[in-house]
């Protein structure tokens, strides 16, 4: 299995959002993964820390390859994973790590599935937050998403990351 961990991303995530220490240090949400089909690949668990929300994925059922891995803006999966809207980006800012304008909070690094489709990445990101009542947060109105795309994110201002190969809302538990 491909083991990805990032956690330089604090200041480059952080750029046109809020900066308050978080509230509810040790909150956890869950987004649980599925196919197109509906089949069950996997969790990814968001646990609010006091530098940012720890994302740890743990898929499978994935093309071997590398894939886009973002927080989108609406918490359906239904009826089609284009439910889920766009990128996270209450900052209203660009895309992409290599675009001068900015990231959208909900831009995570890719994701690396080996040669059987299993993934494992952990990141941080201060960009968001699992506090309620921030401009940052995932539990706004209408909640967040978790996708996966079936191609890399290109870093560039368009992700180029394909159709969306799994999808799973954000909650809480």
């Amino acid at each position: 299995m491909v083991v990805v961990i990032v956690a330089a991303m604090l200041a480059a995530l952080a750029c046109g959002q809020a900066s308050t220490q978080p509230q509810d240090v040790g909150a956890q949400a869950i987004a649980a993964m599925v196919g197109p089909d509906g089949s069950s690949m996997g969790l990814v668990t968001l646990t609010q820390t006091h530098h940012g929300v720890l994302v740890a994925a743990e898929v499978d059922g994935l093309a071997p390859g590398g894939h886009g891995f973002h927080i989108h803006t609406v918490g359906t999966c239904s009826p089609d994973f284009a439910a889920a809207g766009d990128h996270f980006n209450p900052g209203d800012v660009g895309h992409g790590y290599n675009n001068p304008a900015g990231v959208h909070a909900g831009d995570l690094p890719n994701i690396y599935a080996d040669a059987d489709g299993a993934a494992r990445a952990d990141y941080l990101t201060a960009a968001v937050t699992l506090d309620a009542d921030m401009d940052h947060s995932l539990f706004d109105a209408d909640g967040s998403a978790i996708i996966i795309h079936e191609k890399p994110d290109t870093y560039g201002e368009d992700a180029g990351a394909g159709g969306r190969a799994a999808c799973g809302v954000i909650t809480r538990y």
